[in-house]
């Protein structure tokens, strides 16, 4: 999935201009470009600023319908979760194998017992 291209898509469809988004959003024209093209990833605040530029929920750069083909078959996913998961991935990183493996597991027997 490349997240840039699916913000020009959007932002394309509602015949919206880079400028258009930096002035409701305060991010600069040039970093937008930067983000469309791929050469920047945006955190999840951005993300959610150019969404509300657009009056977009957050989730839908992450619907299924909008990931040229990438996710097929996966869930669309919230706004909470999208947030939960940004959150998950970023402190995992800081893991080794082990310690991500005990996560899992307690993630899966808190959800065992939610049941």
């Amino acid at each position: 999935m490349n997240i840039g291209e699916t913000i020009r898509s959007f932002r394309l469809q509602r015949s919206m201009s880079q400028g258009d988004i930096e002035k409701r959003t305060g991010l600069l024209r040039c970093y937008l470009s930067r983000v469309e093209n791929g050469h920047t990833i945006p955190s999840l605040d951005t993300l959610a600023k150019i969404a509300g530029a657009m009056d977009l929920a957050l989730s839908q750069f992450f619907s299924e319908g909008h990931s040229n083909g990438h996710q097929k078959g996966l869930p669309q996913l919230s706004d909470d979760e999208v947030r939960f998961l940004s959150q998950m991935r970023r402190y995992s990183a800081n893991l080794n194998d082990s310690d991500r493996k005990l996560v899992l597991a307690m993630v899966k027997k808190m959800a065992a017992n939610a049941k």
